[in-house]
């Protein structure tokens, strides 16, 4: 359990991460954009909402097991997309499909992992899904997707709120680069990380592994760069969704949704699941936390198709909370990179360990034995 640490929260992993990892790419896991209200108000609002605790209630025989877009899940979580995983730690998206894969809950796999949707699915046996970008350039995400499915990929998660890049002042301080660039400062950070640095060393995977060598005149980090910055498609609308879901021809998750007015859009387009995200407070700074805008896209589309939800869980209690409020299942992000920081696969295994603990004892308290029974009456109203 991580040497003579003692592990016992998520937070326990974060500040083992923040240790442990080269600092560019610890702010990078832990920032949101301009002031970071919103980033913070993801966690604040979910802490604000209070439990109802019941007694004298049969909580024997509790499981924590469900479906999400009808795969076997050991409890109502998933690994959120999430670039630069292989930055936390070498060979990071690998490791954490692993965690997933044993634990039993869906991996996500980013379009910007330094780790490749290949390596991955040579590294792991349970289907994962693969997270997707709207790029200008189509027949590079004509062959991306053809290379998701080729790799077993069950589910296309397209994302919707990240046409243009929020100002993230910790990235841009940084130089945030993959692998880093050589100046003093980051020589200097990276002589505090032997540990980092050592694995680092040992692996090749080092940049965009789904990208370098695959899109046109991508060969290195230096036109990797200008490549994004001009591929990230400001024109996307409903018909393109529509494209990508001609394209793939399989379930289509769509993240991003904070609004009742396109959730029905997503609905009428076809997903079989809409995320509610706010990109973890990492786009829109001064939009409302997840959390708050959950209830409403309930309403509109909660009988018409599956709702997912992500931005600001950190806990057991935080799915629970999301659960009540009409999610069907959660994604964790921050706190599985926090873990792969901390420990590597170990920590992502611990991440999900202390979640479906936390969850569990909130579930008993509550008086509710299955997920299925959460609901808002488990909140104070």
């Amino acid at each position: 359990m991580g040497g003579k640490h003692i592990v016992t929260s998520t937070e326990d992993l974060r500040i083992l991460a923040k240790r442990r990892v080269p600092r560019m790419f610890y702010d990078y896991v832990d920032c949101g954009s301009w002031t970071e209200g919103t980033y913070h108000a993801n966690s604040m609002d979910l802490a604000a909402l209070k439990l109802r605790q019941r007694v004298a209630v049969n909580i024997e025989g509790r499981s924590t097991a469900t479906t999400l877009i009808g795969e076997d899940a050991s409890m109502p979580v998933a690994i959120a997309p999430t670039g630069l995983a292989g930055m936390q730690c070498a060979d990071g998206e690998i490791l954490a499909a692993q965690a997933a894969e044993r634990f039993g809950v869906p991996f996500t796999l980013s379009t910007m992992s330094v780790c490749s949707v290949e390596d991955v699915a040579a590294s792991t046996s349970r289907p994962f899904w693969f997270q997707l970008y709207m790029m200008k350039d189509r027949d590079f995400m004509r062959d991306l997707i053809r290379r998701a499915r080729k790799a077993g990929c069950s589910a296309l998660v397209l994302t919707l709120d990240l046409q243009v890049q929020g100002q993230r002042h910790k990235d841009i301080k940084n130089g945030l680069s993959t692998p880093p660039r050589m100046t003093i400062p980051n020589i200097l950070n990276l002589m505090t990380k032997p540990g980092w640095c050592w694995k680092m060393l040992g692996t090749k995977r080092r940049t965009f592994g789904n990208i370098v060598g695959h899109a046109p005149d991508i060969e290195d980090t230096s036109s990797m760069a200008l490549w994004v910055s001009e591929q990230f498609d400001q024109s996307l609308d409903w018909d393109d969704v529509r494209w990508v879901k001609d394209q793939w021809g399989g379930k289509l998750i769509l993240k991003g949704i904070m609004d009742a007015e396109d959730a029905r859009k997503a609905v009428d387009v076809g997903a079989d699941a809409i995320i509610v995200s706010n990109h973890g407070g990492r786009q829109l700074d001064g939009a409302p936390s997840s959390i708050q805008a959950l209830p409403a896209i309930v309403a509109a589309v909660g009988d018409r198709t599956e709702i997912h939800f992500d931005s600001g869980i950190r806990s057991g209690q935080d799915v629970f909370k999301a659960l009540a409020l009409g999610a069907r299942g959660v994604y964790v992000g921050r706190a599985h990179m926090y873990g792969l920081g901390a420990m590597g696969r170990e920590g992502v295994t611990r991440c999900l360990e202390i979640i479906r603990k936390e969850l569990d004892l909130t579930m008993a308290l509550c008086g509710v034995r299955t997920v299925a029974d959460i609901n808002a009456d488990a909140l104070c109203r």
